[in-house]
């Protein structure tokens, strides 16, 4: 199976590439302002995307976030208006190849510039903080706890949203309303708790702890929609709940196992990104496609 890493939609105007995701305009008929995600197999570390790309991972972060779409849509309204590649517009379906399966037509929408991130349990850049000043994103937590251990109730921690590829950054929540206003934080931490709480419960009733997640909100018109990718092992810890114990690493279902190689190999962590070799490739789309099976309780064709 080949990696797609690039995608090429002819005079579709390309807006951007991500780090994971192709975006493009469509403006096509009553799509006026539409734009169309394209999830690749890019895999990226250390804020660089490396060399070698996961077979099919692209697919498989497409599904999980179609899932939790329509599963959350009653906490918070988002920005599909489909994934079926036969009702996309003409100039698109020749391109059925490339997009079936990992794209998805959505609403433009004015993203908020912070990353809404809910934690649940201390693990990542919030364990580094906590254990140098006991708090996480200046909030104070209990003594004691250690690397996994699960906090008192889900706390909400935003970051910046680098536009750059540039390596997010925890801030206070003050500094969330400074961003975006004192009401528009107030209902982003309102949403990303409520989300979290509801995602997490269904990942608890398949056996796996969902231990942070970070979310984008746009608005629109009709007002803030939960937007991008959600709830994916891109920009989520999964842990298997059987398996988990205080104290240090846990197994994941998350890109931990690639970060994990790239420290083995002592990566400075500076470009250009190494590739990975086939069996790091294969364990990391094993975990991908294991994550969709629990959490969906179906398969994904990749």
């Amino acid at each position: 199976m080949t990696a797609l890493l690039t995608t090429n939609l002819g005079a579709t105007p390309l807006l951007g590439r991500g780090k994971v995701r192709d975006l493009y305009a469509v403006d096509d008929g009553n799509l006026h302002g539409a734009l169309l995600l394209v999830a690749t197999d890019r895999i990226s570390a250390f804020d660089h995307v490396l060399a070698t790309g996961i077979p099919g991972k692209g697919k498989i972060l497409t599904q999980i976030s179609l899932f939790w779409f329509e599963l959350l849509r009653d906490v918070a309204p988002n920005h599909l208006l489909t994934a079926d590649v036969s009702a996309y517009p003409a100039s698109l379906r020749a391109y059925a190849d490339q997009l079936e399966g990992r794209s998805m037509l959505v609403k433009r929408a004015e993203m908020f510039p912070v990353e809404c991130v809910a934690r649940g349990y201390l693990a990542g850049s919030g364990w580094k903080e906590y254990r140098a000043q006991g708090t996480v994103c200046g909030i104070p937590l209990p003594a004691g706890l250690l690397d996994g251990s699960r906090l008192p109730q889900a706390i909400f921690t935003p970051a910046t949203k680098s536009t750059d590829g540039a390596h997010d950054e925890n801030i206070s929540y003050a500094e969330s309303e400074a961003r975006v206003g004192v009401e528009n934080a107030s209902q982003l931490r309102r949403l990303t708790l409520e989300l979290y709480q509801r995602a997490q419960a269904h990942a608890e009733a398949r056996g796996l702890i969902l231990a942070d997640t970070k979310f984008e909100f746009g608005r629109t018109a009709e007002g803030i929609i939960l937007a991008d990718e959600v709830l994916t092992p891109d920009s989520s810890r999964f842990w298997e709940m059987e398996r988990w114990k205080p104290g240090g690493p846990q197994p994941s279902f998350d890109k931990q196992y690639v970060r994990d190689y790239l420290e083995s190999i002592r990566w400075n962590k500076q470009a250009p990104a190494p590739g990975l070799p086939d069996e790091v490739v294969e364990r990391t789309r094993a975990k991908y496609t294991e994550a969709f099976r629990r959490l969906t309780g179906r398969t994904v064709e990749v």
